[in-house]
């Protein structure tokens, strides 16, 4: 199973995340911000302040997302690095 290591929030309500496999994804967190307990993290300094704990990402009040969701629903890194948004520098 996958496991979070490390997570960055990034503009937009992205997640820049890095999995025990050594792969660095990128999750849009937009689609999550309208369904129950997720609208708190419609507030951009809550969401800033995305964490790592028990393998997965955290926020304050007791929110997560399962690292497995977090897996499947992001996209790799290397897949970005040619969007225009990566060479802008805001994400990456």
């Amino acid at each position: 199973m996958e496991k979070v290591i490390k997570v960055v929030p990034k503009e937009d309500f992205r997640l820049l995340i890095t999995f025990n496999t050594g792969e660095t994804k990128l999750f849009d967190a937009r689609s999550y911000l309208e369904k129950g307990v997720f609208t708190k993290l419609k507030q951009p300094e809550l969401f800033r302040q995305a964490y790592v704990a028990f393998d997965t990402v955290c926020w304050p009040g007791e929110l997560d997302i399962a690292p497995e969701t977090l897996y499947d629903a992001s996209v790799p890194l290397s897949v970005c690095e040619d969007s225009p948004e990566y060479k802008s520098g805001k994400i990456g």
